[in-house]
């Protein structure tokens, strides 16, 4: 078992130091060797103070996630919560780094808590599905008061250690060492030059009628979301008030015991450890990335001018280049609307706004790229427009510069064989909106070198996105599934559905958006350039549905030209069905012969997420993805499948791997081509595996 302690006695303080690299995860290895240490200190009688310090860079960031949901190892968080909470000698709780979850409950346990400068404090546990586990929402309360715990249990937002002292979490900031400080205040409290808070002086900070009024609130801004913790966190913060301590402590672990095994917490598990899986890339390890601090950008459109704004948040110098005058004045503008908006939502002050706009220049010179570190192409998806950029670059581009290709669909390595320096080019699929979607595709290319691919990633880490590795192909990772679960729905209207219900079945299933309002909001038109694009290379044979193509046909393009699958009116927010595009489907099923059947939302979403785990199992088998975790990873934050449900491999997983693989076998008899379950289910199948064994650490 992973960790240990180490402990010292002198002058009357026993200092503990916590030890479990690399950021002091309570596992049960280090829990059993605090415990042995407290108790020990306890029992010492040479003992007066206790200190509690971490080595490393931070005091314990969290649980050890790989035990949440697993038989527990005693000692339980809890029992070592409550021993230190129990003991008669003082402890002074050194805090720095990241203290979060776990690591709070464990700091909530001692007498005096004092924090280094840029320590952050939170308590997360809403957003892997769970209530704290080791007295969070019991000592919370009665520390800070009931608003201010719900506001950090039910956020789950981390804050710094100004807003922690403000609020009574911290007592000391310590601008100097913690744990000399620490110390020092022990010793100080041996002389009696410093009091300790006792016991009774953590008693309930607010009166029961404000604790009431805080809970009643709470529950109304629950509305009806689709997960129980939030509603089980007020729930034991209304126990901290209502019962007594011992059955408040006993009501928060019967509420964890219940929701750690859910499905929906082992989902939220699932997609926080997948994201930091993602970003662990093995160029990262190999070489050290390139400098880049001067970016050339081409192209000013929607997605060219959100990525030039989130360039400039991150510090960096951009030139914007674009064909003309007309079109630069248009891209800058473009890029002022970001910051704009940016500073209407108090993201960004007026100073911040004007200094970023200062490390930003416009050209119609290509030329003036010429001292750029890195050169992002942000073009229409036209494979010739894109490769005769590449050739250009070849003689204006600095050596070693990066060359950057935002491609959503076309092969890298065709358009880095345009180029002279094919080593140097990389593409980097940012996902709409740009400016808020999380994930970015990196797509490194058969020649590009390593440390070009540790350069996106160092890119996209400056930016705040994760970096999901993708293999060269069509569609990459996240348009491939999307474009699976379009092409099943597409049958399914056909078949008999509308597209107001099979996003409605979507929704339902926790989708942000149904995947017909969604291609509203893209443009109809730009999935029918990448159809053109690629029209030779579909199956003659196979089944095709053409209402999309019917309504690009009519114009129908979606809200930027106010109708598409529905109708949008001036000043709403949604669209209305369009009788039209009813008529237009009815008329394409005559077309084809094709009587409507029913169609229920449980076939819907079972055909939805058979087509999307097939499809992932594909592009895992091919190397495509590195691991299905990445595929989750695209699909949750590149296309809004719903988080508690872990993305669709995840998803396929809790459904069980068997009867999604017979479901498809099923379907398959409509349309082999398309529904043909990929070898990988009867592999992990017949081994009794499943799509999580896949994914490396």
């Amino acid at each position: 078992m992973s960790g240990r302690v180490h402990s010292t006695v002198s002058d009357g303080i026993a200092t503990i130091r916590m030890d479990n690299p690399p950021v002091n995860a309570l596992s049960a290895g280090l829990r059993a060797s605090l415990l042995e240490a407290l108790v020990t200190a306890e029992a010492d009688p040479a003992v007066r103070v206790v200190v509690l310090l971490a080595n490393g860079h931070t005091w314990p960031a969290g649980a050890e996630l790989r035990e949440v949901g697993r038989p527990e190892v005693a000692p339980a968080l809890w029992e070592v919560c409550d021993t230190m909470a129990a003991m008669t000698k003082p402890v002074v709780a050194g805090l720095r780094g990241t203290v979060l979850g776990a690591g709070l409950e464990l700091a909530l346990a001692a007498t005096v808590r004092l924090a280094g400068a840029g320590t952050t404090l939170g308590m997360p546990d809403v957003a892997l599905g769970l209530v704290p586990g080791a007295g969070g929402s019991q000592r919370l309360p009665r520390l800070i008061g009931a608003k201010p715990a719900l506001g950090m249990l039910l956020g789950g937002l981390p804050m710094d250690v100004a807003r922690a002292e403000e609020i009574g979490l911290v007592d000391v900031v310590a601008d100097d060492e913690v744990a000399a400080v620490a110390e020092r205040l022990a010793s100080a409290h041996l002389q009696g030059l410093a009091e300790f808070p006792t016991e009774e002086d953590r008693r309930l900070r607010a009166a029961p009628g404000d604790w009431l009024r805080a809970i009643a609130e709470a529950r109304k801004g629950l509305g009806t979301g689709r997960l129980p913790a939030p509603g089980r966190i007020v729930d034991c913060v209304e126990a901290a008030l209502l019962l007594p301590e011992d059955e408040g402590f006993a009501f928060e672990r019967a509420a964890y015991d219940e929701l750690a095994p859910s499905p929906e917490a082992a989902a939220l598990r699932h997609a926080h450890v997948a994201e930091r899986r993602a970003q662990r890339n093995a160029a990262l390890i190999r070489t050290r990335p390139r400098e880049i601090e001067r970016v050339g950008l081409i192209g000013g459109g929607d997605t060219g001018a959100a990525i030039a704004a989130l360039l400039l948040g991150a510090g960096y110098a951009v030139t914007l280049v674009e064909s003309d005058a007309d079109a630069l004045v248009g891209g800058l503008g473009r890029v002022a609307a970001h910051h704009e908006s940016a500073v209407a939502r108090g993201q960004l002050t007026k100073a911040g706004r004007d200094e970023q706009w200062g490390r930003l220049t416009g050209s119609i010179a290509i030329e003036e790229l010429a001292a750029a570190d890195m050169v992002i192409e942000a073009v229409p998806d036209d494979p010739a427009l894109k490769q005769a950029l590449f050739a250009e670059l070849d003689g204006i581009a600095k050596g070693g510069a990066v060359l950057v290709s935002t491609t959503s669909c076309l092969d890298l390595n065709l358009l880095a064989a345009a180029s002279k320096r094919s080593a140097d080019v990389i593409g980097l699929h940012f996902f709409a909106p740009t400016a808020s979607a999380r994930v970015v595709e990196v797509v490194p290319g058969a020649r590009t070198a390593d440390d070009v691919t540790a350069t996106g990633f160092a890119l996209l880490a400056r930016l705040r996105r994760i970096g999901v590795r993708s293999g060269v192909g069509e569609g990459h990772i996240g348009n491939r599934v999307m474009n699976a679960l379009l092409t099943a729905m597409d049958f399914l209207l056909e078949d008999g559905a509308t597209p107001a219900a099979v996003d409605r079945a979507l929704t339902g299933y926790g989708f942000a958006l149904g995947p017909y309002a969604a291609q509203d909001r893209i443009g109809l038109d730009v999935d029918w350039h990448r159809r053109q694009t690629h029209a030779q290379r579909r199956d003659p044979a196979g089944r095709s549905v053409e209402i999309a193509d019917r309504l690009v046909e009519r114009r129908h393009l979606g809200r930027k030209s106010g109708r598409g699958y529905y109708r949008y009116g001036e000043g709403t927010r949604g669209g209305v069905e369009d009788p039209d595009v009813l008529r237009l489907i009815e008329a394409e099923r005559a077309r084809k012969g094709i009587v409507p059947r029913p169609v229920g939302d449980g076939e819907i979403r079972r055909r939805a997420l058979a087509a999307m785990a097939n499809e992932g199992a594909r592009i895992v088998a091919e190397g495509t993805a590195e691991r299905p975790s990445d595929v989750d990873v695209v699909m949750m934050l590149g296309f809004g499948f719903p988080r508690w449900r872990g993305g669709p491999m995840q998803a396929a997983d809790t459904e069980g791997l068997l009867g999604l693989r017979d479901d498809l076998r099923v379907y398959a008899r409509e349309e082999p081509g398309f529904w043909a379950p990929a070898p990988l289910w009867d592999d992990l199948i017949k081994n009794g595996r499943r799509f999580d064994d896949l994914n490396q650490p």
